[in-house]
């Protein structure tokens, strides 16, 4: 075990910073008086003696990171966080299961936003906030994840962007730890403009800065059972929608913008097809809830902009039972939720670039059976496509498919309905929230399922949020032979 110990190292440190996280909802609890900040402290005291453990036992192994020993770190480090993160659940007042604690802290740590825990205005304000903290510290972490490690493993065609930054014109940041140190300030600055921005549109200040960490994350925990809807403001969710957009915008960008080139963002290709294609959604969808519903045109651009933005960017959150609006509605949301946002943010699902690869893959196919003997190259944002990449993005499309149908074949053996079973399938693996139906629904929480279902929807999950291939990687014979 040797050649791992600096996977263990980078663990190590992780809990370390996380049990440092749960002094935060210890010390809210205290100030309230809930007794529920013992748990938060003996929870922070386990998990840090852990992380402590693992990290003076493995310090100064000066190991280089290999390429097998990056898939092995990439995974473990989002199986044993939600494993440790979800201590706080089992022994608070909630008395949660660990199957049900896990299944918590797993879609908060992936920005899911599934959950099942029900009476939320009722709960301390320790696991409310913990809950939000789960999905901010997933939120940063999976932009690190996918602008510095991903690229790297060349893992579903993020190798793309590992192509873009290599050239010296357009390189942000030199070294993995000053790009983390870019975007984490990028990060943290958007978190606080969103609490104020809530804070401003009539929110309470605990509950904006609570929404302001899952909005930003694109995650979609809240603090009431009713969502965004227990405010019944447009102002507030019109700031939630631009925010949730702006997590599912790719957060380079962004640094690109404040460096002094205010059009980086919208000359991104990526960005101007996700805006077209949520315009486009939203557009469809009110005209229907015009027409088909009979909603004035007020509250049918509000509730459809505000609920479409949230499941195509992944967030999760519901001012609205949507699955109640007809079928046409369904229908859409369910192909939305695959789709997701752009690839360096912290949005979830296919991602935007793949959708950009596969039709221009599509495109010059089509021309080359109208003229055989032309050349025609595949492009992304200008640059012509590697064989690699569509290579990558295929497979990962064969895959997501291959899960998806898994998974929904599975839930359904497991005594679920067939809404319930496919939308479980699609909100876990691509990492949305709530699904379709009665149950899982915007008004129901996954509490009602068996726990079987709830580690294989955690475990789709895992999968959505890390790009399938880095999990699935593991499980082949050739990755483990010297």
């Amino acid at each position: 075990m040797g050649e791992y110990r600096a996977v263990f190292l980078v663990n190590g440190i992780l809990l370390l910073i996380l049990g440092v996280a749960m002094l935060v909802p210890a010390m809210l609890d205290a100030r309230v008086g809930h007794p529920d900040w013992q748990v938060f402290l003996a929870a922070a005291f386990l998990t840090g003696f852990v992380g402590a453990a693992l990290s003076i036992t493995c310090w100064g192994s000066g190991e280089n990171l290999q390429l097998r020993q990056a898939f092995v770190l990439t995974t473990s480090v989002w199986v044993v966080t939600p494993a440790f993160g979800a201590l706080p659940f089992v022994f608070s007042d909630l008395g949660l299961s660990y199957t049900d604690a896990f299944f918590e802290a797993m879609s908060g740590i992936t920005t899911t936003g599934s959950t099942v825990i029900s009476g939320l205005e009722h709960a301390p304000p320790g696991i409310l906030i913990w809950r939000a903290l789960l999905q901010w510290m997933g939120g940063i972490g999976i932009i690190v994840t996918a602008v510095a490690i991903l690229p790297l493993l060349q893992v579903g065609g993020m190798q793309l962007f590992r192509m873009e930054s290599s050239d010296a014109s357009e390189k942000v940041l030199p070294r993995t730890a000053q790009i983390a140190g870019a975007i984490s300030i990028i990060y943290l600055s958007l978190s606080l403009l969103c609490a104020l921005g809530y804070w401003a549109a009539g929110m309470p200040a605990f509950d904006a800065a609570a929404h302001a960490m899952t909005t930003i994350a694109t995650g979609g925990f809240s603090t009431s059972d009713q969502s965004m809807g227990v405010y019944d403001s447009a102002l507030i969710d019109y700031t939630a929608m631009a925010f949730m957009i702006i997590g599912s915008l790719p957060f380079l960008l962004y640094f690109q913008v404040v460096r002094g080139r205010p059009l980086a963002l919208w000359r991104d290709s990526q960005v101007r097809w996700f805006f077209a294609i949520l315009l486009t959604a939203i557009a469809c969808m009110t005209v229907y809830q015009i027409s088909g519903n009979g909603l004035p045109v007020a509250d049918a651009i509000r509730f459809t902009a505000f609920n479409v933005t949230s499941i195509l960017t992944g967030t999760g959150y519901a001012t609205d039972d949507y699955s109640q609006w007809g079928s046409f509605a369904v229908v859409v949301f369910f192909f939305v939720m695959f789709i997701g946002g752009c690839a360096g943010s912290t949005s979830c699902g296919i991602k935007i670039f793949r959708f950009q690869v596969l039709y221009a893959a599509a495109r010059s196919q089509m021309s080359r059976l109208v003229q055989p003997h032309g050349v025609f190259v595949a492009n992304f944002n200008r640059r012509p496509i590697p064989e690699s990449v569509m290579d990558s993005v295929m497979s990962f499309f064969f895959l997501f498919a291959l899960s998806f149908a898994v998974m929904a074949v599975l839930l359904s053996l497991m005594g679920l309905d067939f809404l319930t079973a496919i939308s479980g399938a699609g909100t876990a693996i691509a990492n949305v929230g709530p699904g379709l139906g009665d149950v899982i629904g915007p008004s129901g929480t996954f509490a009602p399922l068996p726990d079987m279902a709830k580690w294989l929807l955690a475990a789709g999950m895992l999968l959505g949020r890390l790009e399938l291939l880095t999990v699935m990687v593991l499980f082949t014979r050739t990755f483990w032979r010297s």
